[in-house]
């Protein structure tokens, strides 16, 4: 057995004795992704595995777009270029809350429209855009100890 199964006689506890996780609406979520700053992008390797990069991004609400700067280069870049899904998860005030928000994302890159031929700078920025589908999340409302 590894060390982080749990044994089969263990008993099953049958009471939680705090609040349960509430869902976020929608603008609770929206209000989430715009206080912070920092996140983590998720893309997909060709393997189907997560691949998981802590980013920086901007959060237009009205749009539902999100922008993530990032180099040409990146791997998250490539990924994103050859499967468009992608998921930021941000974490809340305190540890058990969070919010995630879903979509296919689009690289747009300047040199794009650079004449044939033309090699890139490593170093050159694209802009990576979250057309946002799908935001879900929760917190964990504890009351105040006296």
């Amino acid at each position: 057995m590894s060390q982080n199964a749990t044994p089969a006689t263990t008993p099953a506890t049958a009471e939680n004795d705090g609040p349960a996780p509430r869902v976020l609406t929608d603008e609770e979520l929206s209000r989430l992704l715009g206080r912070q700053g920092f996140g983590v992008l998720a893309s997909v390797r060709s393997t189907g595995h997560p691949h998981l990069s802590t980013v920086l991004y901007d959060w237009n609400a009205e749009e539902r777009v999100l922008r993530v700067s990032s180099t040409a280069d990146r791997l998250k870049v490539r990924q994103l270029r050859r499967d468009p899904h992608a998921s930021l998860h941000v974490s809340g005030p305190d540890v058990w809350s969070f919010a995630v928000a879903e979509g296919e994302a689009e690289i747009v890159d300047p040199a794009d429209g650079a004449p044939a031929g033309e090699q890139p700078l490593p170093d050159r920025r694209v802009t990576i855009l979250v057309r946002v589908s799908r935001l879900y999340g929760t917190a964990l409302d504890v009351p105040a100890q006296d």
